[in-house]
């Protein structure tokens, strides 16, 4: 049985109303809970809410969100959103919302990261490509080249730009190995300018690394350009290749 079939509608709207922001007149503060059916009812309302503050919604629609649970319960054909295109409808809006936050608190990194990269580029020894990644030569090496369906293994040492380091598999004790294709681009594309035995210092902007959505966790901010120290120590031959 479909959870909105459940929902009673004057119950949820007039709650909703209580605990959220909302463009309505309406007032609910006087509406009786005494039945079982009610308190269920008040309970979806509190749960519902508390979904829309976890959301960042603080404006609501009373007669729209009512009239959205009363046509579903209803089937009528007068339905302006299907559950499908309602659920799409929802997921881009606060994808959307979510990527306006995330721009907005990011704007102070996202500058220091461009000045970063832009005085960087300048130093004597560091070469761009056209992508947008910068790297240094530490030392050459003398062996293959890998390609991008490669796995290859390295010694690596990632910073921010302000120098606090997120990874290390130095520090770690063991070289890490991975397909190269399946990796942040500025590591595809920075591997692939190697030769085995190289050490190289990379320095990639955000948008051929982590972006606006870094792992959770590990330490990298969105808009981070960041800074690996790869030292290339084989190309392990994948299976089948």
């Amino acid at each position: 049985m479909k959870i909105t079939k459940l929902l009673a509608v004057g119950a949820v709207s007039a709650l909703i109303l209580s605990s959220c922001s909302m463009n309505s007149g309406t007032d609910v503060s006087n509406v009786e809970v005494t039945t079982e059916v009610d308190s269920m009812s008040y309970a979806i309302g509190v749960s519902i809410s508390g979904g829309f503050k976890q959301s960042m919604v603080d404006s609501v629609n009373a007669e729209a969100l009512a009239r959205g649970i009363k046509d579903n319960m209803s089937d009528t054909d007068e339905m302006i959103f299907t559950e499908q295109e309602a659920n799409k409808f929802l997921n881009d809006y606060f994808m959307a919302k979510r990527m306006e936050k995330i721009e907005e608190d990011g704007k102070e990194n996202k500058e220091a990261s461009e000045k970063f990269l832009a005085d960087n580029k300048t130093r004597e020894g560091v070469k761009t490509t056209d992508s947008g990644l910068q790297y240094e030569v530490i030392t050459e090496g003398t062996g293959a080249m890998p390609v991008a369906t490669d796995v290859v293994k390295v010694h690596y040492v990632g910073t921010r730009i302000d120098g606090t380091q997120f990874d290390s598999s130095i520090q770690r004790g063991e070289p890490a190995q991975f397909p190269l294709n399946g990796v942040i681009k500025g590591w595809t594309e920075g591997l692939q300018l190697m030769k085995v035995g190289a050490k190289y210092k990379f320095f990639i902007p955000y948008d051929i690394a982590y972006g606006l959505t870094p792992p959770q966790g590990s330490g990298i901010m969105p808009f981070d350009a960041l800074i690996f120290e790869v030292e290339l120590l084989d190309i392990v031959t994948p299976e089948g290749k």
